[in-house]
């Protein structure tokens, strides 16, 4: 057979196999379709009816990155995603043309000062630049894209000593915190080894902020970056608990002797899920379920409470007991279901003159690696309406200045960190920010182990693709951008550090265009609610 034959021979083969391949495929799915019983289109419907599900499948990813509005997406939109991405890469969060915000719909607003203040004349500390690196654009092109990183030397805009904001005074070892934004609660295990490494390294290279360690205890990936830590006791006791599962003071003890250690949270509620934590066995670890104290493989759920406590004599007195055994100042991480539940909180601290260091509240709002549909979406009142609130029960009871409050809920941005200061808190605490920023892409997988980011997965396949050295100062460049934006923010209101943020500060427009202080919302609000 001449070479001419052999080629014709060839390519009939090829087409043979391109046609009949197909559909033969076809024919054997259009079989087993018409013959299983669990899916009724695909049982009508043979082998067409499969498009229907393929596009089920990738219709999240389509939504995202092709249909949806840029101010539209859930949880985040893609404006949002933005807002942390680019300042993490680009250390920086100008913008072109105008603002993308529906200015028709009801919210808050900063209330900008006639006469503003001058950079020169904000109260920050600049004393030591944060060594970092940025991503520059080199070219940006349809079809290529080249850029490359260069070294910075970034100003902290920390808080000067005078306006510190100080967690237990009158601890034996008082946390003081120069930077307002921290890492919210997120557990090693819920979060894999790379993440955590990353967000402790970034965190850790900008003094003045924190992270929190979540309910599964200190892992070595939490201290290796050198960052602070608020190290939060959950309701499963983990890290904090003996072989039989109950709570082991000298666990307290020998976390505090940490350097890195500066406070302990006691995790009442966490606004996506009010209950104890869940983690899948999945993701449990030989190193994991040591860190704990807990089984390998086996499905983690935390009890809905701590059954050391039942009421507030008890909680408070737990709190001394950790206060007493550590050293370190002592708080409550809360979600607020009620104006009542404020009000009795309030009420005990003045009546008892017990009190936590701090109070975290989070808002419903508030995102977690797993939870419930019923409990994400209905149990808990969001932030914006429930800080208000134990901050109006707190001074109502003449005891704001025995605590710190931490506000947790969807800030991600230094406007939205000016507004919920100016509702009540001291300091920020943000989540699903510091994740997107090592690399989340908001895959909504947090519950399988797949995680594609490698971010809130234990896979080490996974996991090697989020490479620590890139993200961290990712991490960093978003904390020192919301640190600038947030002074950028005071000076535009006429104040001169962020501290200074009251609720005369802001005020809501309504869908009508009419416009309320926070103190006629408020007096609207139980107006409108007596005539209901």
């Amino acid at each position: 057979m001449d070479s001419q034959n052999l080629l014709t021979t060839v390519l009939l083969v090829i087409i043979s196999l391109v046609i009949f391949i197909p559909i033969i495929f076809a024919i054997a799915f259009y079989l087993l379709d018409r013959k299983q019983k669990q899916h009724s289109i695909l049982r009508n419907f043979p082998v067409l009816g499969r498009v229907r599900y393929l596009t089920e499948k990738i219709g999240p990813e389509l939504r995202q990155y092709l249909f949806d509005d840029d101010n539209k997406g859930k949880p985040f939109s893609r404006e949002e995603f933005l807002h942390i991405v680019l300042p993490g890469k680009y250390l920086g969060s100008v913008i072109g043309f105008g603002s993308k915000r529906n200015f028709e719909e009801a919210g808050f607003y900063i209330r900008n000062a006639t006469f503003t203040k001058q950079v020169e004349e904000m109260q920050a500390d600049q004393s030591n630049p944060v060594k970092t690196q940025k991503y520059v654009i080199d070219h940006d092109e349809l079809f290529s894209r080249k850029e490359h990183t260069v070294p910075v030397d970034a100003k902290p805009w920390l808080l000067t000593d005078e306006n510190a904001v100080v967690l237990g005074p009158n601890c034996r070892e008082p946390f003081h915190v120069k930077g307002m934004f921290g890492q919210s609660a997120m557990s090693y295990g819920a979060l894999g080894r790379n993440a955590i490494t990353a967000l402790s390294t970034g965190i850790g290279q900008v003094p003045g902020s924190w992270m929190n360690t979540g309910e599964g205890g200190v892992s070595p990936h939490h201290l290796k970056g050198g960052a602070d830590l608020i190290v939060q006791i959950g309701s499963g006791l983990f890290g904090f608990r003996t072989p039989e599962g109950e709570f082991n003071i000298e666990k307290v003890k020998e976390k505090a002797a940490i350097p890195q250690v500066k406070a302990f949270e006691l995790k009442l509620a966490q606004g996506a899920k009010t209950r104890g934590g869940h983690v899948e066995g999945e993701k449990v670890t030989p190193e994991i379920a040591e860190i704990r104290g807990v089984e390998v493989g086996k499905t983690i759920n935390s009890p809905n409470r701590f059954r050391q406590f039942d009421d507030f004599p008890t909680l408070f007195n737990f709190i001394d007991d950790i206060r007493e055994a550590g050293g370190l100042p002592v708080g409550i991480k809360i979600v607020l279901g009620s104006p009542e539940d404020a009000d009795s909180l309030a009420r005990y601290i003045a009546e008892s003159g017990q009190s936590p260091d701090f109070i975290t509240i989070d808002g419903g709002e508030g995102g977690t690696g797993a939870t419930y549909q019923e409990l994400a979406d209905s149990v808990g009142l969001p932030l914006h309406t429930a800080l208000p609130l134990l901050q109006d029960a707190l001074v109502r009871y003449g005891v704001r200045d025995r605590v710190k409050i931490i506000a947790s809920g969807k800030v991600i941005t230094a406007d939205k960190a000016a507004i919920i200061l100016a509702l009540g808190a001291d300091l920020i605490n943000i989540a699903r920010g510091f994740m997107i920023s090592v690399g989340c892409i908001m895959a909504q997988k947090c519950h399988t182990n797949e995680c594609p980011a490698g971010v809130a997965t234990t896979n080490p396949k996974l996991q090697n693709g989020l490479i620590v050295d890139e993200k961290k100062y990712r991490v960093s460049n978003y904390i020192l951008n919301l640190r600038e934006g947030l002074y950028r923010v005071a000076a535009a209101a006429g104040i001169d550090s962020p501290t200074k943020f009251s609720k005369e500060h802001i005020v809501y427009k309504d869908e009508l265009g009419r416009v309320y202080s926070i103190d006629e919302l408020q007096k609207k609000s139980v107006s409108e609610h007596s005539l209901v």
